[in-house]
């Protein structure tokens, strides 16, 4: 039952974001940009008893994952203003990111960050 919960709580907010940036695109990426999903997540995982060290843990690569993903974000307008498709676009930047979390995975390891 939680599980539906959490699947209805987390849909929803999806939904509300993506109908709200049909009216206004600005304020729903405000909205998007905040950390709602890793919220929802570690508070799942914290209502699911999972301990403090995991949750910790989370929220360190949480971090570290962030920091490649903010490329699509400034590659998805500029191949759009280019002509791309967004499909072709969205893929583009899928890749990029892909090659990005790989990169910061064989980056971060040298000090000791375990992704």
């Amino acid at each position: 039952m939680l599980v539906l919960v959490k699947i209805g709580i987390s849909a929803t907010l999806i939904v509300l974001i993506a109908e709200l940036g049909k009216r206004q695109p600005a304020f729903a990426a405000l909205i998007a940009s905040l950390p709602l999903v890793s919220i929802l997540a570690m508070t799942w995982m914290y209502a699911d008893k999972v301990d403090s060290q995991r949750i910790a843990t989370h929220a360190e690569a949480t971090f570290w994952y962030v920091l490649p993903s903010l490329s699509m974000f400034l590659l998805l307008p500029w191949l759009l203003r280019q002509g791309l498709g967004f499909p072709v676009s969205m893929l583009l930047c899928i890749g990029v990111t892909a090659l990005l979390y790989l990169l910061i995975i064989r980056l971060a390891a040298p000090f000791g960050v375990s992704l």
